[in-house]
């Protein structure tokens, strides 16, 4: 997995995914996110167009994330998720807290 930050302004940053979010690469993700909140952007949109797989270590950072951001009047949010990452974010009623994106714009100014 690889986390890079393609866009940041004073309270939002949107970071591109690429690989596999798992067991092995979601502390990394988490650390990389934090990082971003403590710099002061409580509005992260995390691009998940080249993000292959996610499993419950990934969706479990992921929320972290957002509880932080949220404390702070922030949000994660998600954009070009897949559907089958859709059906799993539905499955684990995550979808009431990541409603999926089209795309970062519309992630940054809804």
């Amino acid at each position: 997995m690889t986390a890079r930050v393609v866009r940041r302004d004073d309270a939002s940053a949107v970071v591109e995914i690429v690989g596999e979010i798992d067991v092995h690469t979601s502390g990394e993700l988490r650390v990389i996110l934090l990082a971003l909140a403590d710099e002061g952007r409580t509005h992260i949109v995390a691009d998940f167009t080249g993000v292959r797989f996610c499993d419950a270590a990934g969706l479990g950072a992921l929320v972290g994330v957002n509880n932080r951001l949220a404390r702070d009047g922030g949000s994660l949010r998600l954009t070009g998720v897949r559907p089958a990452q859709r059906r799993i974010l539905r499955i684990t009623r995550l979808d009431q807290l990541f409603r999926p994106y089209d795309d970062v714009d519309d992630a940054l100014t809804t």
